[in-house]
């Protein structure tokens, strides 16, 4: 099966409803960002957003390629929070150069055509030890991603500001 990607800026719902969607007994991947940064920051590692942009970016391909590995794999629908395509998004909102392997491997390994973008929301943004962007970040982080999904053949569906529990039945309407 393939997989149904949720993105958008940081602090905008996207996790909250992936693990609604979990709850629910459908198939999830995680962000790769987060769990990246907690396993570098636990080892003082050189592969953080703040140290390495680029180190950063080629771990979270590496993760998110796996990512897309075990969905094709799995039964059933599974959503991920963020896909390949968010990673030449980062690059670029970074102004970083997109490796060609990473652009062909966004053009070739596909999601769901359909992907869900979470919209900037003033009043759930925070940041933490692992998200420490700003808002405006998040602000050029949304752009980023809502230019590059279409850019690789994908349509963007905008997601309701809502509860979760809205959103879950926004998105599963549409999918399932």
């Amino acid at each position: 099966m393939t997989g149904v990607v949720i993105t958008g800026g940081p602090g905008s719902g996207k996790t909250s409803l992936i693990e609604a969607l979990a709850n629910l007994g459908y198939g999830v991947e995680p962000e790769a960002g987060r769990a990246i940064i907690r396993r570098q920051q636990s080892v003082n590692g050189p592969a953080l957003p703040w140290r390495d942009r680029t180190l950063f970016a080629q771990r979270m391909f590496e993760h998110d390629i796996e990512a897309h590995d075990r969905s094709r794999l799995a039964d059933g629908v599974v959503f991920h929070d963020r896909g390949l395509p968010d990673v030449i998004g980062y690059l670029t909102l970074c102004g970083l150069q997109v490796p060609d392997h990473m652009s062909e491997a966004a053009r070739t390994l596909r999601y769901h055509p359909t992907v869900f973008i979470a919209p900037l929301w003033p009043e759930i943004f925070g940041q933490d030890a692992e998200r420490r962007q700003d808002f405006n970040e998040a602000k050029r982080t949304y752009e980023a991603m809502a230019m590059v999904y279409p850019r690789y053949g994908y349509r963007l569906v905008e997601m309701p500001k809502a509860t979760v529990a809205e959103r879950v039945a926004f998105v599963l309407d549409q999918i399932v």
